[in-house]
C-alpha cells in the first residue's frame, strides 16, 4: 500500500465536508491551499474562507496564494513534499501545480461528467429539469473538467428539490467518493475512463442576466429555474405595480397547472395567496424578498402591500 501525503485545495463549505472526512479517516494532510482572505461587510473586515477556518482548527499548514503561477508559491508547495493533491471547488490550476505530485492531482466535481462541466453544475442540473445527477472524481489535465474519470456516484433529483438541498446531498456523496478514490490510489488499482466526446450540457457561471425569470417560458421551466437558484443566488424578477418598479427574488414556489386567459406575468392575489400567470398555469409564490426588505412569506407581504389589478412581473 502506498503511503499518501496529501495537499488539499478548496474554499467553500462544500469542500470543508470533504476535508473533514479526510481528517476523520486519518489521512495525512501536509498542507491546505485556499483563497486569500477578502474584506466583507460594512466594516470591510477580512473574511476567511470556510476551508481556512476548518484547517486552522485542525492546525493544518495553510497556504493562500493570490497567484497560482508565482514561483515562490511553487517552492512552498514543493516543500510540503506531497505525493497527491485533491481539489474541491477551487480554481483552475496551472500545469506546474497539478503535475507536481507523484500520484497526480484529482478533482471532485458535482456532476456526472462530461455533463455540466463548469462553475455551477448543481444549479444547472435542476434548472434544466434533470431527474438525476451525481459526483465524479477525475485526474486534472490542462482543460476544465475534462480529465480521465476515476469514479462516479449517481443520485436522483426530487421534483421539488432545491439547489440548497441537492448541494448537501452531493456534498456527502462526494465525501464518500473521495474516500473510495483514495483507497484505489493507495492500492495502486485505479483504472481511469476517458471522458466521452459528447455534446455535453454546460454549467455556465451564474450572473444576474441568466438568473432573471423569463415569464414567457413554460411553467415547468420557470419552476425549475426558481428551485435551481434557491437559496443562492436566487431567481429574480421586476414587479411592476402602478408607477412602481421593485426588484424581487423568489425562493419557495409551487406550480398549478391550469388553462386561463391571463397575460404571462400577470399577478393574481387573494388575501393569502400570490401567483403569477404563465403558459399552461400559474407559479404560486410562497416566499420572496423585495429589494431592501427581509425575506418573507407571501401572506406577510399581502398583509402590508397592495397589488393593483394590472400589476405584473417582468
Amino acid at each position: 500500500m502506498r503511503d499518501l501525503r496529501i495537499v488539499f485545495m478548496g474554499t467553500p463549505d462544500f469542500a470543508v465536508t470533504i476535508l473533514k472526512h479526510l481528517v476523520e479517516n486519518d489521512y495525512t494532510i501536509v498542507g491546505v491551499i485556499t483563497a486569500v482572505d477578502k474584506p466583507a461587510g460594512r466594516g470591510r473586515k477580512l473574511n476567511e474562507s470556510a476551508v481556512k477556518k476548518y484547517a486552522a482548527s485542525q492546525k493544518l499548514p495553510i497556504l493562500q496564494p493570490s497567484n497560482l503561477k508565482n514561483e515562490d508559491f511553487h517552492k512552498e508547495l514543493k516543500a510540503l513534499n506531497a505525493n497527491l493533491q485533491i481539489v474541491v471547488a477551487f480554481r483552475m490550476l496551472p500545469k506546474v501545480v497539478w503535475n507536481m505530485p507523484e500520484y497526480g492531482t484529482f478533482n471532485l466535481h458535482a456532476s456526472l461528467l462530461p455533463d455540466y462541466r463548469g462553475a455551477a453544475p448543481i444549479n444547472w442540473a435542476i434548472i434544466n429539469g434533470e431527474e438525476k445527477t451525481g459526483v465524479s472524481t477525475f485526474f486534472i489535465d490542462d482543460k476544465i473538467d475534462t480529465g480521465e474519470i476515476i469514479l462516479q456516484k449517481e443520485c436522483t433529483i426530487r421534483e421539488d428539490e432545491t439547489v440548497g438541498e441537492l448541494h448537501d446531498t452531493l456534498m456527502y456523496l462526494g465525501a464518500d467518493l473521495v474516500l473510495e478514490t483514495l483507497e484505489l490510489i493507495k492500492s495502486n488499482s485505479v483504472i481511469t475512463i476517458k471522458q466521452p466526446e459528447l455534446e455535453e450540457k454546460t454549467a455556465y457561471k451564474l450572473f444576474p442576466h441568466n438568473c432573471k425569470i423569463d415569464w414567457s417560458a413554460s411553467l415547468d421551466n420557470i419552476y425549475n429555474k426558481v428551485r435551481g437558484l434557491n437559496p443562492y443566488p436566487a431567481a429574480w424578477t421586476t414587479i411592476i405595480n402602478n408607477e412602481e418598479e421593485i426588484t424581487a427574488k423568489l425562493y419557495n414556489v409551487s406550480k398549478e397547472d391550469a388553462t386561463h386567459n391571463h397575460v404571462n406575468g400577470e399577478i393574481i392575489t387573494t388575501k393569502k395567496t400570490l401567483k403569477v400567470a404563465v403558459n399552461n398555469g400559474y407559479l404560486i409564490i410562497n416566499e420572496l424578498k423585495l429589494s431592501g426588505k427581509k425575506k418573507m412569506n407571501a401572506q406577510s407581504l399581502l398583509n402590508g402591500y397592495v397589488f393593483s389589478e394590472d400589476s405584473k412581473m417582468s
